[in-house]
């Protein structure tokens, strides 16, 4: 993890951090940030914030990410039918195990291609494949896997049983 410089500025580095975290984290505007800090009698203005965001936030969000924890081993795949200005779309995500959002992707298809893009996108930004994949068994996922070389266990969960069953009238 790089070390910030924060040479020649007037305010401490934790305020500066904070302030770059405060805008980047929540949906507040630089005003905002600027009445936040006022309120704790810190007499900052809103173009500082965002001269130090310019400055400083890409290598403040780099080090938060490495401070990341690492996701879980086993990974959750859907994909969910939405539309967007009147056309159908495929919202892919993947979850772990804790309930993390992983990442997402929002696809004109449901395919394999689209899951692949999917699988490329969770391996590259993790760095490691999971032991655990568990999807509602589209094929388009295996397809993907096999593309991929994927060697991780995959499996249905227990509702996706109980769906077919009541589709094919067992139950």
């Amino acid at each position: 993890m790089p070390k910030i410089s924060f040479d020649r500025h007037r305010f401490p580095p934790e305020l500066i951090i904070h302030a770059a975290w405060l805008y980047a984290r929540f949906t507040l505007s630089l005003r905002d940030v600027e009445d936040l800090l006022a309120e704790r009698g810190l007499d900052v203005s809103y173009e500082t914030v965002r001269r130090w965001f310019l400055k400083f936030g890409g290598q403040i969000a780099r080090n938060l990410r490495t401070d990341r924890p690492v996701p879980g081993d086993h990974w959750y795949l859907d994909e969910i039918e939405i539309v967007i200005e009147g056309k159908k779309h495929w919202l892919w995500r993947a979850v772990d195990n804790e309930g993390t959002v992983l990442d997402f992707l929002i696809q004109s298809r449901r395919n394999a291609k689209a899951a692949k893009e999917l699988m490329r996108s969770l391996l590259k930004k993790h760095g490691f494949a999971p032991l655990l994949i568990v999807t509602d068994k589209l094929r388009s996922y295996h397809a993907a896997f096999r593309e991929l070389g994927l060697l991780a266990e995959h499996s249905r969960p227990l509702f996706c049983d109980v769906k077919l069953a009541v589709e094919n009238g067992s139950i």
